[in-house]
């Protein structure tokens, strides 16, 4: 049984959010399996780690073309994030992923261009279906991003964002004009 929204850490990762079950078909979890075990075999030395990282590049790219997913694999991902629809997935490289995310499918994290920046997601930051993530803008803990929306400045934590462009509509505990 999952625990309600509130009480999913924005600090210590829930590991069992990634824990790939005996018997069942969940490409989604091998790919994040993949990437990590890649990331794994890049900070070790010696000639083995070299050959299992190179084992590891075509086992994820696999794991991506089945997804249909681009994450790339030297991302900054916390633990316990959850990508329960992977397709369409496209997450820029320099983006940081913090512990108990969800993204939900055809999200797209990116820049807007050069220099712009990459986003930077805090603790349980919950991204709907289709949204949109753009330029180097700051997610907070607890934030929720609605599907379809268009993000492009900052969001602060516990606030829910919609919209194109997106916009605050709830915001709790901050005295954020936008908050009803």
């Amino acid at each position: 049984m999952d625990m309600p929204d509130n009480r999913i850490s924005s600090v210590d990762p829930d590991f069992s959010r990634e824990k790939i079950e005996k018997g069942k078909y969940q490409p989604e979890k091998r790919l994040l399996h993949t990437i990590r075990l890649y990331q794994v075999y890049k900070e070790r030395k010696g000639i083995f780690s070299l050959l299992l990282s190179k084992i590891t590049v075509v086992r994820y790219r696999f794991w991506s073309a089945v997804c249909g997913a681009d994450i790339p694999l030297d991302t900054t991902i916390g633990y316990g994030l959850l990508i329960p629809h992977p397709n369409g997935i496209v997450i820029h490289p320099d983006t940081v992923i913090g512990p108990n995310c969800l993204i939900l499918q055809q999200v797209t994290l990116g820049t807007r261009g050069p220099g712009s920046g990459a986003p930077v997601l805090e603790g349980h930051v919950d991204i709907g279906a289709g949204a949109k993530v753009l330029g180097g803008v700051h997610l907070g803990a607890h934030c929720k991003v609605g599907a379809n929306s268009v993000v492009v400045c900052d969001v602060p934590g516990g606030a829910t964002a919609v919209g194109v462009p997106a916009r605050i509509i709830r915001s709790t505990g901050s005295s954020d004009p936008n908050s009803p």
